[in-house]
């Protein structure tokens, strides 16, 4: 099912028992964020607080914050039919014969079917305003004791590369500096860093066009976290994920495209050259990542819907909500992974790795040195250049029970010859590299050793019963009532 909009994805949540309203009065400043995070590790449900303190704008969190809450905002059972959809339209190739083309034909039109659609206006409208407003009317979260600030945490934020003119969405924190201004919090590795020394470079203006969307359908929002390669635009995968297109209306102020159908737009600029001290922020690693200078967003107009919803995330010590979106993505993009590394069975990315420290990865190991050429290939896959520990292991091992993996893996090694280390790009986030975005990294070969690979002894079978005793157990088990 695809949603319309924000407002559509709560009626289902609603619906189907995964939407709690809050009522009484709660605190941006922390209450929301204990109560957000109290609800995720009990395993509760998404909460929309109708009077959060000092704002009449109500507020959304925990949206995304279980495996079945992403099953719903994506509109399917399983995210894995996601990934059967991507591993189809990457199978398709040339076809052979009149036969062979016509068979392909619905595919292609489907595909015509995902570009995000221009429309001349949108709910997004509803309210548009260019003097007169401040952020501080919405209940933006200060979401721990040590934070710079009150922070928006989902936003949707547009920009577009000055070369080739391609638009990107990247999710990247805002602090709310005062009504009007709030940081922009672009890490080095990030399209929107990209397009800004791109710009700074050129020395041509001294502006740059930034507009922000915050709330709209679940798919739109979760593409902006989408890992995707450079000058993919993150709206037509939206249309992919939702079987339809997104529709997107040009700002009042800029000529910058947002999705039609969101609650919030702020529409600004970043002024070339300008930083200010951003930070602290308690982040996904459970840690605060410490203050830096970053560039400034300045908002010129705001637009929103009458009686917007304030939608909005916390991070912190796993597992969070975020956890379940990096499990999405991890399921979705497997595929992927799987055509440039034919060899990958699965992969996994425990909560406690906070999705750049620990990836686990299993095999179908073929020549001698198999492992290591894996790990040195996702060291160059996009955003995965940051997995700062890669454990590979044979296709027998079930990586998604991370107990297995820890009793074979440690089992299989022998940690001088079977642990290498390799230099490069570290994630902006990791408080422990010596370097800010350069470090080291670990890759674990817990496959079993060949003679081919220098390894002379026996190898080992593990325990294992008859499948005939097992059987013989079963109907023993239950007549002595066990």
């Amino acid at each position: 099912m695809a949603y319309t909009d924000l407002r559509e994805f709560l009626r289902a949540l609603e619906t189907k028992g995964e939407l709690k309203r809050i009522k009484d009065e709660v605190d941006p400043y922390l209450e929301i964020t204990e109560l957000a995070d109290r609800a995720v590790k009990k395993g509760g449900p998404a909460l929309l607080f109708e009077n959060p303190k000092g704002s009449k704008v109500p507020l959304l969190i925990n949206a995304f914050a279980s495996d079945r809450r992403m099953q719903i905002a994506l509109g399917v059972d399983s995210v894995d039919e996601i990934a059967k959809r991507i591993a189809e339209y990457l199978e398709m190739r040339m076809p052979e014969g009149l036969l062979s083309k016509l068979k392909m034909l619905p595919k292609l039109a489907e595909m015509g079917a995902f570009f995000p659609k221009q429309v001349s206006g949108g709910p997004c409208k509803e309210v548009i305003r260019k003097d007169n407003f401040s952020l501080k009317e919405f209940p933006v979260l200060h979401c721990w004791p040590q934070d710079g600030g009150p922070f928006i945490t989902l936003p949707m934020v547009f920009s577009h590369n000055p070369v080739t003119g391609k638009r990107n969405c990247g999710m990247y924190r805002m602090q709310v500096y005062d009504d009007r201004t709030t940081g922009m919090h672009w890490q080095t590795h990030k399209q929107g860093a990209d397009h800004y020394r791109r710009l700074l470079q050129e020395g041509k203006q001294t502006k740059m066009p930034v507009a922000v969307a915050i709330g709209c359908d679940p798919a739109t929002m979760y593409s902006a976290i989408l890992p995707l390669p450079p000058d993919l635009d993150e709206m037509m995968i939206a249309g992919f994920l939702r079987t339809k297109p997104v529709e997107m209306v040009k700002c009042e102020t800029n000529d910058i495209l947002v999705p039609a159908q969101a609650e919030i737009v702020l529409e600004g600029h970043v002024n070339l050259g300008e930083l200010r001290r951003e930070g602290p922020f308690g982040d996904h690693t459970g840690f605060y990542s410490l203050d830096d200078d970053y560039p400034v967003f300045h908002v010129d107009c705001i637009t929103h819907r009458k009686n917007p919803i304030y939608a909005t995330t916390i991070v912190g010590p796993p597992p969070m909500e975020d956890y379940y979106m990096g499990k999405a993505i991890e399921r979705i993009f497997l595929p992927l992974m799987r055509l440039q590394l034919p060899e990958v069975r699965d992969m996994a990315m425990p909560a406690e790795g906070i999705f750049h420290n620990l990836m686990l990865v299993s095999i179908r190991k073929t020549y001698p040195g198999h492992a290591r050429k894996v790990m040195h290939a996702i060291w160059g896959l996009g955003q995965a250049m940051f997995t700062k520990c890669i454990v590979v292991v044979d296709e027998d091992v079930n990586v998604q029970n991370f107990s297995e993996v820890a009793w074979k893996a440690l089992n299989n090694i022998d940690p001088q010859r079977d642990i290498e280390f390799a230099m490069g790009p570290i994630d902006s986030l990791d408080h422990a590299s010596r370097l800010p975005n350069y470090g080291s990294k670990m890759g674990i070969d817990a496959t079993r050793k060949w003679p081919e690979e220098g390894f002379t002894r026996r190898w080992p079978d593990v325990l294992t019963m008859p499948a005939d005793v097992k059987k013989r157990v079963d109907d023993l088990w239950k007549k002595a009532g066990l």
